[in-house]
């Protein structure tokens, strides 16, 4: 496994859209356990391949509902994904990897299904609520080149973000 770069705003493959994952072999179960590796070290609870460079639609997202797992052991890989239903509402906070210390208030499904394959082209269905639902949400947006700033109802300015987060503690 290695760590890969996270390409940031302006990057011209951000704002591309990633193609289906046909073949399920060594170079995409690379591509996911480096992926893996580079969430981890970054912090984050969410990244899609075009984050790293590669314009396939795969992504990696943290199951934030199972606190009694470990971060390695929340992650769900997600080939190909597809939401197929969403229902509720949530507004919050969100941010981005790729737009490092950008933080916005944003809109999103409160609960989704995502239709997907695993690393060996098994289908499987998977549901999110909360954190997990809007990961779910903005790791597929990436897949066709947008992100959470085109969306943000409001970007918070630094003051704004540290009276939130004190609000939270």
């Amino acid at each position: 496994m290695a760590l890969r770069n996270i390409r940031e705003d302006g990057d011209a493959i951000l704002l591309k859209h990633s193609r289906p994952v046909t073949d399920f072999n060594k170079r995409l179960h690379t591509l996911l356990d480096d992926m893996r590796e580079t969430l981890l070290a970054a912090d984050g609870v969410g990244l899609a391949a075009p984050q790293v460079g590669i314009l396939r639609r795969a992504v990696i997202v943290m199951d934030t509902n199972k606190v009694d797992l470990t971060p390695e052991e929340q992650i769900i890989e997600l080939i190909n994904p597809q939401i197929v239903s969403s229902d509720g509402e949530q507004t919050g906070q969100e941010g981005c990897l790729s737009v490092p210390g950008v933080y916005g208030i944003v809109t999103r499904p409160e609960h989704v299904v995502v239709k997907a394959q695993d690393r060996f082209g098994t289908p499987f269905t998977v549901e999110g609520t909360g954190l997990t639902a809007r990961c779910f949400c903005h790791e597929i947006d990436h897949l066709d080149g947008h992100l959470f700033t085109e969306i943000a109802e409001h970007i918070l300015t630094q003051e704004e973000l540290e009276e939130m987060n004190r609000e939270q503690e």
